[in-house]
């Protein structure tokens, strides 16, 4: 396969996973990247020795690039889709996708008329062990499922935490489509967040789901920012599948190296793993290999859904019937 041209929309800090991921791609160059923060993007592309663009506008003329990543903050993705779908360029985009399903549907149109890729970012799923318990699962290894739980307690510092949305939309997105891909649909979803010392920010950081799903699976889902687990046989990121026959574990904790990566604390080994098998298989297979995403924008409809569920739940007390 040619060379694949790449280009950075956003220069922050899960740019350097994608960008040592495409440095490590012979089927790939990071040809340059835009930042909102011209001083801050300087510096990123001098890092990653490719070219600086004074605009998004600029980048996307640029003909020696065939795929963008869009790496930016959530409520600009959709627009940045748009502009690169009418460019012709293969898409990559960051999770949460967009702000809302109305955003979605507009994504998936514009991508679907320019007959461009689009593929959003759910990195758990591009992960081997994740895989293997899927096909556990499709073999009927596991017998019926009895129950499905993904857990997340990794602190992040307040000035972090104040920059993200609360942990329902960064964090249960992921924990979404990981239930979607294992475990199927849900049929009704419960919420409930607490915000521990609002007066840094007021963003929920603490947040956990219970859903029935269509075949009956009792799902637990939860996310914290404010705390570390530090007890015994930790639940910092934690998948579990409970069924009649079997079970299967995939956990952060696994591989640990004792130095800071992005906001966490600890480099948790199969995260930038993660980050950098989505980056293969988009550029690779997606592109180079013209197969379908194992994350689409259907998928990130139904992930919205699921969010938008989990928002309502918290905001009116209630059990939500879920529609897919």
């Amino acid at each position: 396969m040619k060379q694949i041209g790449v280009g950075f929309i956003g220069a922050g800090d899960i740019a350097n996973l994608h960008a040592k991921a495409i440095k490590e791609l012979p089927s790939a160059k990071l040809v340059g990247l835009w930042n909102r923060t011209k001083t801050k993007g300087l510096q990123k592309a001098n890092e990653y020795q490719c070219n600086f663009y004074d605009s998004v506008d600029e980048l996307l003329a640029d003909s020696n690039i065939d795929a963008v990543f869009i790496l930016t903050n959530m409520e600009t993705h959709c627009e940045y889709t748009l502009m690169a779908a009418a460019a012709g360029k293969d898409i990559l985009v960051e999770k949460p996708a967009a702000s809302s399903i109305v955003e979605l549907q507009k994504m998936q149109e514009a991508v679907n008329k320019a007959k461009v890729k689009c593929m959003p970012v759910h990195n758990y799923i591009y992960e081997p062990g994740v895989y293997r318990i899927k096909k556990m699962i499709e073999n009927g290894d596991l017998g019926e499922i009895a129950s499905f739980y993904m857990m997340y307690n990794i602190h992040h510092a307040d000035e972090v935490r104040a920059r993200y949305p609360g942990v329902v939309r960064q964090i249960l997105t992921h924990h979404s489509y990981t239930m979607l891909y294992l475990a199927g649909k849900p049929k009704v979803i419960s919420c409930l967040t607490h915000t521990v010392d609002p007066s840094l920010a007021p963003q929920e950081n603490v947040a956990m789901a219970i859903l029935k799903m269509e075949n009956g699976t009792l799902s637990h889902l939860s996310t914290s920012f404010a705390n570390d687990d530090q007890a015994g046989e930790p639940w910092t990121c934690i998948i579990k599948v409970l069924g009649t026959k079997g079970s299967a574990r995939y956990s952060y904790r696994d591989w640990v190296i004792h130095k800071p990566n992005g906001p966490h604390s600890q480099t948790f080994y199969s995260y930038p793993e993660s980050i950098k098998n989505t980056t293969i298989h988009f550029i690779e297979n997606v592109i180079g290999k013209d197969q379908a995403p194992l994350s689409t924008i259907e998928d990130a409809i139904s992930c919205q859904k699921i969010i938008e569920a989990c928002e309502y739940s918290v905001e009116n007390g209630v059990h939500v019937s879920f529609k897919s």
